[in-house]
């Protein structure tokens, strides 16, 4: 086994962090185990996901983006790590387009640069059957759940993954953890599911605590914001765009309303470039 030595950069959005290797300048082949070691914070460089940028495979996209989880599995989609992605192609000097497609294992998305350094990704359209969550239920606006001894008003949709948002009154004080975690696996949610819980600032702007489907708590959470959103506009409490201000910081989310497009603007930024062998 000899020495590979990799560039790399050291990025983060709202606080969710990555190490972001080029992998179309410099042959990369990396094993689960080396994966592991890099995202390890005490041995290696430290992150939650490794991302690697590679030529594309189809000619409909720029770039070809692959992530990884610090234990090592490959997954489909991170949408933290897709604003990365597109600050980090511009910042090598690997595209000068304001607008890329980017190939992933879930699909074609495309992100925007904007002026402002800020980056715009197309998350999809939401969907609102609760077969496709999957759900336990009836299609309606908002669904009563019982939750241990209280019965709370949740919205359910996917943005690819399964949400239940709430409205609480105060999200600092709100049971985030121990009402998240029985909303998580709650019987009626056969995969599981993420727990929203919002608190309305005003029309454009909501503060949200996500507990997250086999993560607990995390410090912003993409699709989470973009569920919140959409769940408070469809319910008439909220109008578009939408300010959600979480502990790791802002998102601004845009939806024209049904059958369109989520489209999630946020931060993206470069923490330090470096070079590790392994």
């Amino acid at each position: 086994m000899h020495d590979m030595k990799l560039k790399f950069s050291k990025m983060q959005g709202l606080g969710n962090d990555f190490v972001v290797i080029d992998a179309i300048r410099q042959s990369v082949d990396l094993m689960p185990e080396q994966v592991r070691r890099i995202a390890d914070r005490h041995f290696g460089v430290g992150c939650d996901q490794l991302l690697l940028v590679e030529k594309p495979g189809t000619p409909e996209a720029d770039f070809r983006y692959r992530i990884f989880n610090a234990d090592g599995s490959e997954v489909e989609q991170c949408g933290n790590g897709a604003r990365c992605f597109v600050r980090f192609v511009h910042e090598q000097g690997l595209t000068d387009d304001r607008e890329i497609r980017v190939e992933t294992a879930s699909g074609i998305i495309r992100l925007r640069l904007e002026d402002d350094g800020l980056v715009t990704v197309d998350m999809g359209i939401p969907r609102f059957d609760p077969g496709d969550l999957p759900f336990t239920a009836e299609p309606a606006l908002q669904y009563a759940l019982q939750v241990g001894a209280v019965e709370v008003q949740i919205s359910a949709l996917s943005m690819g993954n399964p949400h239940a948002v709430q409205i609480v009154g105060d999200v600092d004080s709100a049971p985030v953890c121990e009402q998240g975690a029985m909303i998580e696996r709650h019987q009626r949610f056969p995969q599981r599911v993420n727990a929203g819980f919002m608190q309305l600032i005003d029309a454009h702007h909501v503060k949200l605590r996500v507990f997250e489907r086999g993560a607990g708590e995390t410090l912003a959470c993409g699709t989470g914001a973009c569920a919140a959103a959409v769940a408070g506009v469809r319910l008439g409490r909220l109008v578009s765009p939408v300010t959600v201000s979480m502990r790791g910081g802002e998102l601004l989310i845009d939806w024209a309303g049904a059958g369109k497009s989520v489209m999630m603007t946020g931060p993206a930024v470069t923490v330090f470039d470096g070079e590790i062998t392994l």
